[in-house]
This record gives structure tokens, sequence and C-alpha cells, in this order.
């Protein structure tokens, strides 16, 4: 199932469609045999290479390698969401939308008139722009290079410092003058209740708004750039609420999609990703699709997000220092969610100039320009760890570097990627200096030192008692205590596993006996906002997780002792989650380091060099193993998980 729409409504909806009907709207389709032929929608071409097959229900474009089914092309063509997707097509077919539960219904009764009074709202903070009250920021916006005719565009307005009295509830007045209450707004972010119980007040005032608008161009929150320099906070951010999670939401998405959708053939433009509200602005007015993450570093679910719209986004960062460290948090971020077809390219502005500055002072053809000289995603880790690695005048200061370079390479987790991953970095380091390389061969040693775990646990097994081999066989079926516990704490707490939600969709919980466990919630976290632990419970039922499955987790889970200290029943709920957070990262860098260990075990034997980066990064990864296996024996119980009849 995603989001609202099970297998069998999806299937239902396609069933009722022609493909070559719906997609002969938008491609000038011919018969030809069994097939429909076109023009490619995605590159241009003069000889046609789409086709329709009706029969199959897909598309293939020869030309682009694209294929799939009508969903698909929808999202290809016209930027929608899966779930956006089928909505469409659910009314061409004149299928009704399956019902949501009584209280899903509520809670978007809820939503829908919180996001009312935001739009509201955002109509007011337009007007007062035009008023006398913003002079100033009209007279700013002009200096910044922002013409009267876009400020439409954009939605831009403006939040007085005071309303006719003097006081600050200028918005709020005028809200709750058509109808709204005080509490509903607080809920929006619109208003401030201050912590000693008095009334609320405006939260924006004195200042220039810019409306923070959903994939669909829904307004769900604001960002305000102060008039004062004096100012505590030069720009304020909308905060959490229930129509709006910062995390989940990219400034400037819904007009980057107009001009994505609008490019054809060979413009297909690059989606950038810059720093801030204006020089979204400036990019989209050159005609650059860009976006920015509201003054935060990009999340797992925001680069979901885009990589949705686009399979290599281009992250642009100024060149202070600042921006050197917004690049690596990136790339620390982006590393274990890459995969084929999905990356990132980077782009730094010339001069310490923004893409605001560039326009204003060169014109869009600069901008277009300076974003189009982008760096590739391998380069720019290599650049990084060669640059933090300097000097790199002694053989262990290289051999560390490249034992780093083995490591990055192994935190992806498709396989393919990360062997070509680990030639392209280590041909680069060969590249630095030749005479690095070592000239002795690996011989015995090297054999003795890749075959030291396996001789282990032979001996470990040698004569040993059927009992004894029972009991290794039995807690090979187990799960790793850590693992167990992480998956025990997202049974109790769904919501824990949000801020991960990419990686445990890949990974699982960092062991295969829990992956369908993992699978179950990730999906669960995607459909339903808030989730009871008897409803997780049923539902896992249900998918053939059984109760002795769940048993045997727990009881793994209970040897982690204060290594889990997210099981702590007495802990705070969001001290849990950091916790739990942490303990996954953990976990995340034991699995890379244990791929980095056995790809440079299989490279002994060809590559003179790789002994010299097996040894240390055998000795990481068994610190690492201690580390996390250090309290498993000391026992300590977290709350039992109880199966419901």
């Amino acid at each position: 199932m995603v989001g609202r729409f099970d297998e069998r409504f999806v299937e239902e909806v396609k069933s009722r469609l022609r493909p070559s009907d719906v997609i002969g709207r938008t491609v000038k389709l011919r018969k030809q045999g069994q097939e429909y032929v076109g023009l490619s929608p995605f590159n241009k071409e003069k000889t046609p290479s789409f086709y329709v097959n009706d029969a199959k229900g897909m598309f293939f474009d020869f030309s682009s390698g694209k294929t799939g089914d009508l969903i698909t092309f929808l999202q290809e063509t016209e930027r929608l969401t899966f779930a956006e997707a089928v909505e469409r097509l659910a009314g061409e077919a004149g299928v009704p939308l399956p019902a949501v539960d009584p209280r899903g219904a509520e809670q978007e009764k809820k939503r829908q008139g919180l996001a009312d009074w935001l739009e509201l709202a955002a109509q007011w903070f337009e007007a007062e722009l035009r008023r006398p009250a913003g002079r100033e920021a009209r007279a700013y916006l002009e200096r910044r290079g922002l013409p009267e005719a876009e400020w439409a565009r954009f939605r831009i307005g403006f939040a007085p410092a005071k309303d006719a009295r003097g006081g600050r509830t200028a918005l709020k007045d005028y809200l709750v003058a058509k109808g709204a209450q005080p509490g509903a707004l607080v809920e929006t972010g619109l208003l401030v209740a201050p912590e000693d119980g008095g009334a609320p007040f405006d939260r924006f005032r004195d200042r220039i708004v810019f409306p923070i608008l959903d994939a669909r161009g829904r307004v769900v929150s604001f960002g305000g750039r102060a008039m004062d320099p004096q100012a505590r906070a030069k720009y304020l951010n909308g905060p959490e609420t229930v129509v709006f999670h910062k995390g989940h939401h990219l400034y400037g998405l819904s007009e980057a999609r107009k001009i994505l959708a609008a490019a054809k053939g060979d413009e297909n433009p690059s989606l950038a990703v810059v720093e801030g509200y204006m020089d979204v602005i400036a990019c989209q007015r050159a005609g650059v699709p860009a976006v920015a993450a509201m003054g935060t570093a990009l999340g797992e679910d925001q680069m979901e997000l885009l990589w949705r719209h686009h399979p290599e986004p281009t992250l642009c960062f100024d060149g202070d220092r600042a921006g050197r460290q917004a690049a690596a948090r990136a790339i620390d971020r982006a590393l274990p969610l890459l995969k084929a077809g999905r990356s990132f390219r980077f782009a730094i502005v010339e001069g310490g100039k923004d893409p605001d500055d560039v326009l204003r002072e060169q014109g869009p053809a600069a901008l277009k320009a300076q974003l189009a000289r982008t760096t590739p995603f391998a380069e720019a880790l290599f650049r990084r760890e060669h640059d933090e690695a300097q000097p790199l005048d002694t053989p262990e200061r290289r051999t560390a570097l490249k034992v780093r370079l083995r490591k990055l390479a192994a935190s992806i987790p498709d396989g393919d990627l990360a062997a070509a991953y680990k030639e392209d970095l280590l041909g680069r380091f060969d590249q630095l200096s030749p005479r690095a390389a070592s000239v002795y061969e690996p011989g015995a040693a090297g054999r003795a030192l890749s075959n030291h775990g396996w001789a282990k646990r032979r001996a470990a097994t040698a004569g040993a008692t059927p009992e004894a081999r029972s009991a290794a066989q039995a807690l090979q079926q187990s799960a790793r205590p850590l693992a167990a516990a992480l998956a025990k704490a997202a049974l109790l707490d769904p919501a824990i596993i949000d801020d991960s939600i990419e990686l445990v969709g890949s990974h699982g919980f960092g062991d295969q006996k829990l992956d369908q466990i993992a699978h179950e919630l990730v999906q669960l976290r995607y459909e339903a906002e808030e989730a009871e632990f008897e409803v997780v419970m049923r539902r896992l039922q249900a998918r053939g997780v059984d109760a002795a499955m769940i048993a045997r987790m727990d009881r793994d889970a209970s040897r982690a002792g204060v290594a889990a200290p997210f099981l702590d029943p007495t802990a705070a709920r969001e001290r849990a989650r950091l916790l739990w957070r942490q303990a996954f990262d953990l976990l995340m860098q034991l699995e890379a380091l244990e791929r980095a260990v056995e790809a440079a075990v299989q490279d002994v034997a060809r590559d003179p060099t790789a002994l010299a980066t097996l040894a240390p990064l055998k000795a990481e990864r068994d610190h690492l193993r201690r580390l996390i296996n250090s309290d498993w024996a000391s026992g300590g119980d977290g709350p039992t998980v109880v199966l419901p009849h």
C-alpha cells in the first residue's frame, strides 16, 4: 500500500484507462502494429522512439531510457507525486477515492481549516506590502532588484510592526474578525502564545514575508526577513505545525516544478538547491528551477523530494567556510542514500557572491552559466577528504586517507555503485602520487590476515558437542541485540524512525532477520500520521510477522542492556528518540565498516596496497564492535512487548 491507496485500488484505476488515450493528450501518437508510437516527450528527436503498449499498460522511451505505467508518466511529465497522479487518474476513470478512517478525516478537516487561515493570512500580507506601512519594504525590494511586477508571482508580502493602536496584533485582529479562533491561529504558527498565559500576538512583525508553499502550491507556513537591522533574528521561519514540517518541504518547489515541466528536450535544466529566499527567487526569475531548505541542512526526506523531481540536483553553496561545511554535511547525509541514477552535483558561485548578487550585477545569462559549472558528487567527496587529510607527506597519512576512502565507498548500500565509487576514489588517490603505492606482494601475511576471522570461527566450533552446535545455530537465528532493540523501540513508538526513514527503508535495522518488521513500519509511517501500538501489531500479524518472531526480537533486544538507553521507560520521548537516532547511526557506521573490510579482503590478492588499508579498517571495525557490544552482556530489560490477543 502507498498512502491511502492499496494495490487493488491502483490496479482498478489503471484497468479502466487506455494508456494511449491518456498519453495521447500530451504526445501525438500513431498506430504501429500492436503499439502506438510518437516523438519522445523527454528529448528532442526527429525519429519517433516513444512507444505505448495498451496491452501491457506501459510506455517505453528509447531515447531517454525511461519506462513505466500511466502513474509514472504523469510523475515524469507533470512532476506529480504518486498520490497526486493516482487522484488525477481516478477522476478520469470515474473511480471514487477510498474513504478515509473517521480519525483521519477529522485530522484532514482540521488541517484544511488551518490551511484556509494560512491562505487568508498570505493575502493579507500581500495587501499590506502595497499599503502605506509597506513603503520601506517596497523600497528594499526595489533595491534588491525585485520589481513590483514580480511580487505577485512569488506572493511576497509585508507584516507591519504595529496595529492601529500601536500593539502587536494587526494580523490577529484581521483574522479574528473573519471568524478565526486565536487558538487555531497559534496552531498555524501565525501567532505566539506567551508562556505566562497572556494573550497571543503576531509572530511576524516588521518583516518582509515569503509564503512557504507545498509542492501543489498551497500555503503551509511563512518566512520573514526583518526590516530592522538590529532585530534579534534576521530571518524568522514559522514553527513546526500540523500542516508544516520543515524537513518535509522545500521553499520554491511549486514554482520550480512549473519551470521543470515547461522545459523541453535539450533544455533539461538541473534543479538547483540554494541557501536563501531571495536566491531562490533570483534563480527562478532567470529561468533556473531552484529551491531552498529554509536555513537547515538538507534532510533525508528533502533529498528524496529533490530526487523525485530530478535525478541529479545541483547543490549550490557559498565559497566561504560556512558554505563548505554545509556542502560537507550534505555529502555525509546523501552518501548512504545514493543509487544508480540518483545523486547530486555541486556548484559554487564565484567571487563570494550569492545567486541574487549575480543576477543583479551580471544578468540571467551569467547566473545560468555559473550554475552550469558543476562538480560531480564523487569528485566533491574526494576533494573534501583530500583537503582534510593534508599534508600527505608520510606513508601513514597516505594510508589513513586510503582507508577513509574505502570506508566512504562502502557506506553506499548499492553494491555495484559502492564498487564503482571505490574504483573512482582510489583511482584519484593513485593519481596524486604513483610512488605512494607499495611494491611488495601480500604473500602469506596477507592471506593469514584475510583468513583470520574464518580461522577463529572454525576453531570456535571444532570439536563442539551436538548441544553446543545446536546452541550456536539458535544464536545464528537471533538478531543483533542492538538491532533488535532499535526495532523494539520502533514498534513502541513508530515515529521514532521518521528522521531516518529513508535509511530504515533501505537498510532495515541493521539485521536481515528484522527486515520485514522494518519494511512494514516504514510503509505504516508513510500511510498514517499516528498509529497506536495495537494497530501496529495487528498490521504486522496480518502481514505474516508472527508472535514467535516478535518474542524472539524482544528476547534479543533484552541482551542489549544499557547499550539501548532509548528503551528506558523513564526517558522523555524526545530524549529517547535522540538516543535511538544516535544508536541507529552507530549501527549504520558498523555496517559500512563491515562492507569496507569485506571489500578490502577481496582486494588483497590483486591490489598490493590493499593490505596496508585492510589492517586499520579491521581495527576500526573491531573497535566499533566492542563499543556496541560492551554492554550487551550486562543484561537489563526494557519494556516488554506484549502481543494483543
